[in-house]
């Protein structure tokens, strides 16, 4: 298990790092910068490298690097937002042995003063780290431009400069990299959109942070293969259907039959003994059809096609181990009565996705439920839960899922870098995933999924990651082999068992 730690975690553990005399700050500066230019000798092409230092600690970084390369041979020139003598502590001590060693530099100008790198090979960005928030300013911007208009390979120290490290936001100027070295742990804003977009390859450098001071509770997990192995739901040779658990799914009306389809085949693949759908009677039928290994129940329906009546409803999921209701429900009238009878009276984990959502809005936060309740919204159904709008969420998605998450309840935020927010402030971010999966009907397919893996006896928060991290690698697998154009949310479903697979050996 990997772990990202925001900026005040971070601070917080190289204090910790000093004060039990594991290492001093200047000591953790020296191996940061020797990771930089490590990373700049063995990566990027020969030639000149400029380093951009800014006023504080990644400046001093960047000082450190820039002597360790000058030292090795390379012609390096060192670009300071502010002059040495303004730097202080380690910062000031890495530029002044800098200068002792040769390193030439020059300070930025006034606001507006043309800046160009326009020689580089490589620059290393070294203006700002995990302490940035907020719009870039003069002279900052300007440089960043100027990185901005090179050919140069870039390297970030710890973070893209003009990257929110805790949310991933960025700044109109943002330095985009192609490489960015991160020291001692990853940080959110790496990995959550759109600073991912900025950093490039991530490499973390270990610059002497023992392991057990990184993890901590509340600290972002980023699962590997291994870990979502240890998440797979055992088979055992005595096993038979009724062991396997029974998975009700309440979705479908007549203009979204196929929503009923496509989370029916989601929970198919995960292996659950039986898979029943509850649907409007106008579309039985579509799934008799289309779905063979599952239980057809139909309910009565409105004269607009969707489900009319909570009573069937409730009747039709009372053997249910798991209950599962949202896709292609629409908003109809009829449909809130439904929803909120499901969250009142069902006693077994309930899964809530798309218009059972919209249905709810913050209803689904208010009421408190002893069973576990998991909420999959995309962006926009998590503003409508937040009471906030969709650009709030974007601009930190983590904060969102934390916000949705809480007693019983498991948030599965989907988008590029879905993110899973429990109970006790844990929350994990997960990697698989492409744009193969912006298609209509692909959240259906996940909420199937997930009810699939509950009905295996997967606890809430598990099978959320589980789910999200297969669902993500059957699309990768997907549009590998199908193409990212032809690939469709139906697709889904027959590499699931690749993804498995994957996940099995390891």
């Amino acid at each position: 298990m990997r772990f990202a730690l925001t900026g005040a975690r971070m601070r917080a553990v190289e204090e910790r790092v000093v004060a039990e005399g594991v290492a001093t700050l200047g000591e953790l500066m020296r191996r940061a910068g020797a990771a930089l230019a490590a990373a700049v000798s063995g990566h990027a092409a020969p030639g000149p490298v400029v380093v951009a230092c800014g006023p504080g600690n990644n400046g001093g970084d960047g000082w450190v690097a820039a002597r360790a390369l000058h030292e090795a041979g390379r012609a390096v020139h060192v670009y300071s937002l502010v002059p040495p003598e303004a730097l202080r502590a380690e910062a000031a001590e890495a530029a002044e042995s800098a200068l002792a060693a040769g390193v030439p530099f020059e300070v930025a100008g006034a606001a507006g003063t043309p800046v160009s790198f326009g020689d580089a090979a490589v620059i290393i960005d070294a203006l700002f780290g995990i302490g940035f928030h907020g719009p870039m300013r003069e002279p900052a911007a300007s440089a960043a431009r100027a990185i901005a208009t090179t050919d140069a390979y870039v390297v970030s120290a710890d973070v893209p400069s003009g990257v929110d490290a805790d949310t991933g936001w960025a700044c109109e100027h943002a330095v985009r990299a192609d490489m960015t070295v991160t020291f001692s742990a990853l940080k959110p804003g790496l990995l959550v959109y759109p600073g991912a977009a900025h950093a490039g390859t991530v490499s973390v450098a270990e610059i002497g942070v023992p392991a057990s001071m990184i993890q901590a509770t509340g600290v972002l997990e980023v699962p590997e293969v291994a870990d979502m192995r240890a998440l797979l739901p055992l088979a055992r040779p005595d096993d038979h259907k009724g062991t396997r658990g029974r998975v009700a799914i309440v979705a479908g009306s007549r203009a979204y039959a196929g929503a009923a389809v496509l989370a029916a085949q989601g929970a198919i693949r995960m292996g659950v003994g039986y898979v029943t759908v509850v649907v409007p009677e106008g579309i039985a039928n579509v799934l008799h059809m289309s779905l063979p290994g599952v239980i057809v129940r139909s309910v009565p329906a409105a004269p607009d096609g969707s489900i009319a009546r909570v009573d069937a409803v409730m009747s039709a999921v009372d053997d249910a181990d798991v209950v599962v209701a949202g896709p292609g429900l629409t908003t109809a009238p009829g449909i809130g009565e439904v929803v909120h009878a499901l969250l009142a009276g069902v006693r077994v984990p309930l899964v809530l996705d798309a218009d059972a959502l919209n249905v709810l809005r913050d209803d689904a936060l208010r009421m408190e439920r002893a069973a576990p309740l998991v909420l999959t919204p995309h962006p926009g159904e998590a503003a409508r839960l937040l009471q906030t709008d969709t650009a709030a969420v974007q601009a930190d998605r983590l904060a969102a899922a934390a916000g949705i998450a809480g007693g019983s309840r498991v948030c599965l935020l989907k988008g590029a870098r879905s993110i899973v927010a429990g109970p006790g402030s844990r929350s994990a971010l997960v990697l698989a995933g492409n744009e193969g999966l912006a298609r209509a009907g692909s959240g259906d397919v996940l909420t199937g999924m997930l009810g699939g893996l509950l009905g295996r006896g997967l606890p809430s928060f598990d099978a959320a990651l589980l789910c999200a991290h297969l669902h993500g690698r059957a699309a990768e697998l997907g549009t590998a082999r199908l193409t990212e154009m032809c690939f469709t949310s139906a697709d889904i479903a027959g590499f699931l068992p690749d993804a498995v697979r994957e996940v099995e050996r390891g």
